[in-house]
Order: C-alpha cells, then sequence, then structure tokens
C-alpha cells in the first residue's frame, strides 16, 4: 500500500462524523425490522441483514455497535439500545462452552458498558457495575476453559472446531482474559485449583505467535514473513502440532487477511494492555520485555506484510493467494477494485487491521520507536480515510449495512454476489460494521482530546 504521510487526523473529523450520521440511521433500521426469533444479523444480503447459522458469534457487535454509537454521538437512544439489549440477550454468550469469541460477544456489549461507566460518561451505579463485572468474570473463565494442552507443556483455547484447532481470530478474544484477570477472576477447576487467566492468556498468545505467524526463518517451504495461517491444528492424543490449516482462506499456505487483521490488532491491543501491567504480574513470564517479546514481534511481521501485500489504498483483497488475482495484473500497484471479475476485497479485514496500525504505531511511539511508530500510524490512518468514503462507506437509506464490500466465507459460497456480477461486491457485515465504528471512535476521541479507547 502506498501511506500518506501527510494526512492528519484532523482532516477525518468530517468523514468520521458522516459515517456516524450514517451509522445511527442503520442501527435504527436493523432494531425495527430483525426479528430476534431468526437469530442474530450476521451478513447482509441485496442490502439487507441475513442470518448463518454456524456460530452465534456477532451478536456483541450488534449491540455494541448502539453502545459505540452513543459513545460517538451522545445521543442518549442508542445507550438504551445497547443496554436494554444487552441485559436481556447477552447472558447466554457469557457462559457458552462451545465457542472462542467470548471477546467478541462480551467486552463488544458488558465490557463497552462497564468502560464507560468508569470513564464517567454514563451515571456510575454500583449494582449495574457489578453485573456487567460478574458477566465478564464469567465470561473469561469460560473462555479460558477451552483449553488444549501441547507437548511442551503449555497450551491455547480451542475454537469452536474442536480441541485440535487454533484459529488466529482468537488473539483478539484474549481481551476478556484480560479484564477477567484486572478484575480477579481466575478458573476453577477439580479438586479447586485455580487457574490464572493471565497465564493462559500469555500460553495463548505464545503459541499463536509460534504456529499461526510466520517470520521468514525457514520453517517450511512458504515461510514468509508475516504470513499468518488462519488455523493450526495438533494431534490432541500427543500434543504435537501436525499442520497449518484454514477455514475461510484459501489455503494453509497463503494468508487470509482477515486473520492477518485479527493478529495485526490482537497483539497491538495485548501490547497495550501489558503496559499497564505490574512487575508482580510478569514476574512469572521473566519480566515485561521477555513476556511482551513474542507480541511485539508478531505484530510487527504482520504489519508490515500487510502494507506490502495490500492495494494502494490499503484495502487488501480477501486472501492474498486468492487464484484469481493474477488476472487483475500488478493490483498492489493500483487502488483497490470491488467491482472486478476476479477476487474480492475485504473491508473488514481492513477495518479491523487499521486499528491495529494505529495502536501499533502508538505504542512505539510511546516506546521511543519513533519511525516505525509514525509508519505504522499513517498507514492507519492511510486506510481509515479509504474506508470512511465511497465505495467502501454505505450512504444509502435502503442498505442496511455500514461498510461495503465485507466477504463472510468465500471458500462456502456465502457472499452475495449480484446480478451481472462474478464475485460478492456491495455487501456489509456485521463484524466489519463493528469495526469500522470501533476505528472511527478511536480517531474521534483522539481528535476531541478525549480519554484513549481501550478495552481495559
Amino acid at each position: 500500500m502506498q501511506i500518506n504521510h501527510s494526512l492528519q487526523i484532523q482532516d477525518l473529523k468530517p468523514q468520521i462524523e458522516q459515517l456516524f450520521e450514517y451509522s445511527g440511521q442503520k442501527i435504527l433500521t436493523i432494531k425495527d425490522t430483525w426479528k430476534p426469533e431468526n437469530g442474530t444479523p450476521v451478513f447482509t444480503v441485496a442490502g439487507q441483514y441475513t442470518t448463518r447459522g454456524w456460530t452465534e458469534w456477532t451478536q456483541g457487535f450488534q449491540f455494541g455497535s448502539a453502545i459505540l454509537q452513543f459513545d460517538a454521538t451522545g445521543d442518549e437512544q442508542f445507550l438504551d439500545i445497547g443496554r436494554k439489549n444487552t441485559i436481556e440477550k447477552m447472558a447466554p454468550h457469557v457462559t457458552h462452552i462451545g465457542v472462542h469469541d467470548h471477546g467478541f460477544n462480551n467486552v463488544s456489549t458488558y465490557g463497552n458498558l462497564r468502560r464507560l461507566m468508569r470513564e464517567k460518561v454514563i451515571p456510575w451505579d454500583d449494582n449495574e457495575m457489578h453485573f456487567y463485572e460478574i458477566a465478564l468474570k464469567a465470561s473469561a473463565a469460560v473462555q479460558a476453559s477451552r483449553w488444549t494442552k501441547i507437548k511442551d507443556g503449555t497450551g491455547y483455547i480451542a475454537s469452536f472446531n474442536g480441541p485440535h484447532s487454533l484459529f488466529s481470530d482468537t488473539i483478539r478474544s484474549l481481551r476478556v482474559l484480560a479484564v477477567g484477570h484486572t478484575l480477579g477472576a481466575v478458573l476453577m477447576g477439580e479438586g479447586d485449583i485455580a487457574f490464572n487467566l493471565l497465564d493462559r492468556l500469555v500460553q495463548h498468545s505464545q503459541t499463536t505467535a509460534k504456529y499461526n505467524v510466520y517470520y521468514g526463518e525457514g520453517r517450511d517451504a512458504y515461510d514468509i514473513r508475516g504470513r499468518v495461517v488462519h488455523e493450526s491444528i495438533f494431534n490432541t492424543n500427543d500434543g504435537n502440532f501436525r499442520c497449518p490449516s484454514t477455514q475461510q482462506g484459501y489455503s494453509p499456505f497463503t494468508t487470509w487477511t482477515r486473520g492477518l487483521a485479527w493478529i495485526i490488532t490482537g497483539y497491538a491491543e495485548q501490547l497495550e494492555f501489558f503496559d499497564t501491567l505490574s512487575e508482580t504480574d510478569l514476574e512469572p513470564y521473566g519480566g515485561y520485555a521477555e513476556a511482551i517479546a513474542h507480541m511485539r514481534k508478531a505484530a510487527e511481521a504482520t504489519a508490515d506484510f500487510y502494507i506490502e501485500n495490500t492495494a494502494q489504498d490499503g484495502i487488501p483483497y480477501w486472501d492474498t493467494g486468492a487464484p484469481g488475482l493474477v488476472e487483475l495484473g500488478d493490483y498492489l500497484t493500483a487502488h483497490s477494485d470491488p467491482y472486478n471479475d476476479y477476487e474480492p476485497v475485504d473491508s473488514s479485514a481492513a477495518a479491523i487491521a487499521a486499528q491495529g496500525l494505529i495502536r501499533l504505531g502508538n505504542y512505539h511511539k510511546k516506546h521511543g520507536k519513533a519511525e516505525a511508530g509514525s509508519t505504522y500510524y499513517q498507514a492507519g490512518l492511510t486506510v481509515a480515510n479509504t474506508l470512511f468514503a465511497k465505495p467502501y462507506l454505505s450512504t444509502s437509506d435502503t442498505h442496511q449495512g455500514l461498510l461495503l464490500h465485507s466477504v463472510y466465507h468465500r471458500p462456502n459460497g456465502w457472499d452475495y454476489v449480484p446480478e451481472g456480477k462474478k464475485i460478492p461486491c456491495g455487501e456489509a457485515s456485521m463484524w466489519g460494521d463493528y469495526h469500522a465504528r470501533e476505528l472511527a471512535l478511536l480517531l474521534l476521541r483522539e481528535i476531541e482530546e478525549k480519554p484513549y479507547l481501550t478495552f481495559f
């Protein structure tokens, strides 16, 4: 991609304000038309949100979007939507033992409400705060219970595919373990053994960095620095790593760009969180420098890979090895083309990655790496500048999505292909819309000199 080094964050304010104007309209439209008995809205078909019964991993994004809208605009009707639906509909997600998505669902709802109360944006209420915190503690423990031990004695949080499966997505869901740890929660096991949530967070983080991220160190014939595999497979009988895999990417030896984005942002957020931990917290992991070394290495490698393997305007195609890309010629020297005939872009990957690039840039600036920090930060602004305008920002009153040209599951053929087109385009996803709002809110708070947006 071509990083715009002259772009200033203040330049984005009109676009951000416009985004939240359209965002509010779309949240209200979904509220008025969606039937809860249909499940959770996942992605749009011809502009209307539909569901997909794989796992209910997007409901927290649905109601979390309303909370972010309130945060950005102060319009209390959106706080009411987010708070009411969190109370009435999110409880099953807190104790859901079958998924790895607790950080998505519960930090986006209970966590955002807790954050707003701690920031005194909404009035303090002891009972309400206890409610949010017990939900987050329980969610953290349940997430930590999906544990698979591997041969070196460490382990990882297993994906919903089963105990053999380590997803890259889960690195961002680790934030629920981080919140749980700060609240003093533990996972209780047989014989009243208490499992430390920070320990499981660190182990999962290290395992993901070791097996799901590549560093150009000769691991295999396709070991390119910063490449990410969606899934790693382990033999659960002996704990050995068996092979790379993917569910939503083109192949185990190419990079599904939304998985890449989860890694960038997940590690960037954890670096910010680890800056807040005490020496006592970090002593079991060799101190601060040793504890975060793998996070920084993974974040930098994947951020660099994103910058090097994305179209000029910062929007990636859905997989860096998708076979149709060859038909696009030297597509990395051109702006992204969501209407081409060969391979879709994924704007949701861009929205996720942009936040990670900005956070990683801020982290480097804080730690005395001004040049690297500026590069990552400006890359994030460049992506945001593209996303917050046409053809990616949805300005139509009849389209329920906010961020267009998102892709859900290309290999399964789940994405809608409009009449007259050869590939999916023009549609939105609940996670893409949420992360566009979260990215916009992160930037808006900086512009307005409000507290820095974090999950903790």
